[in-house]
């Protein structure tokens, strides 16, 4: 339990978007797949999945994660139309219309919502996707099912907090996910065979130094240190349980930084470019907009402006 507890602490969890969708005609896309998290909530009418289609029941929640492949069935009836997933990105007004959470209850037709999110160990590794978990249907869990509807509800008001309130109910909304699938024993083997990195104390040390550290010296010959291994291994051993190189992480972390403090204070570029570890302003500013396809002061002003609508 200490070490699920240690994971869920270590995965980063972000809110992305939320729709509500009216199926006006029904299709069957063959190759389905998901850019994003993506949890689909069914309100009324049918929606089946895999190559069995297997039938969603009102009131169940499909957990599509990451990049994997699916076949996907909006509706029912003779006229369904069979389409690849290229198709039906080009066509899906005719198939799935937007409206509203409160059209939903007052409709008795085919509507479903979908929540997509983020879910990444200490911003780098995505989460599902790494253990390799396949589609499934959540059964049997109200409290899910009422978190996306709680979100769908907070995202169509314009109260204080919203953000936050977004946030919040996001994370909850995951850890229930990751609760149902503990409680009900589902995919151990994936989870036993491809989340052994996350017992490795030794990156949980590095990412938690990075991030404390996130102004300081963070050189591979420090990283070493910290990891207890060589420094001419310790590159190869971040990018090989991570995936991308140590340095690479670091800016993108110290960027990420430097964009906060840039929404929150009122601090000079100058400054905010030493807090997150860049000495030289110029080469600070070149990487950020050669990150972001913004300059740093531009950034800002446009924050200030979303802030204030």
């Amino acid at each position: 339990m200490d070490y699920y507890n240690k994971v869920i602490e270590s995965v980063h969890v972000r809110f992305l978007r939320g729709n509500n969708f009216k199926i006006d005609k029904p299709v069957s896309i063959s190759n389905y797949e998901e850019n994003e998290n993506a949890l689909v909530l069914l309100h009324h009418g049918t929606l089946k999945f895999g190559e069995d289609q297997e039938l969603i029941n009102e009131g169940e929640v499909l957990f599509l994660p990451k990049g994997r492949k699916t076949s996907l069935t909006f509706g029912s009836g003779s006229k369904r139309q069979e389409l690849t997933l290229e198709k039906f990105i080009e066509s899906k007004r005719k198939y799935l219309q937007s409206i509203s959470y409160k059209e939903i209850n007052a409709s008795e037709e085919d509507c479903i919502s979908m929540i997509h999110f983020e879910s990444k160990v200490f911003d780098v590794v995505n989460f599902f996707n790494s253990l390799d978990i396949p589609p499934f249907i959540i059964r049997f869990n109200d409290r899910i099912a009422t978190l996306m509807e709680d979100l769908m509800k907070e995202l169509e008001l314009s109260n204080i907090g919203k953000e936050r309130a977004l946030k919040a109910l996001t994370e909850v909304l995951i850890i229930e996910l990751l609760r149902h699938i503990l409680k009900n024993r589902l995919f151990t083997e994936e989870l036993s065979t491809n989340s052994t990195y996350f017992k490795d104390p030794r990156l949980i040390d590095l990412f938690n130094f990075i991030k404390t550290n996130i102004g300081g010296d963070l050189s591979n010959k420090i990283l070493a240190k910290v990891a207890n291994v060589s420094e001419d291994y310790v590159g190869q051993y971040f990018k090989m349980l991570t995936g991308i190189n140590p340095q690479d992480y670091i800016e993108y972390q110290r960027m990420e930084a430097a964009v906060e403090l840039l929404r929150t204070t009122k601090k000079s570029i100058r400054d905010i470019g030493k807090e997150v570890g860049y000495k030289d302003t110029a080469y600070f500013c070149r990487r950020f907009k050669m990150m972001y396809g913004v300059p740093a002061g531009k950034m800002r002003r446009r924050e200030s402006l979303i802030n204030v609508q």
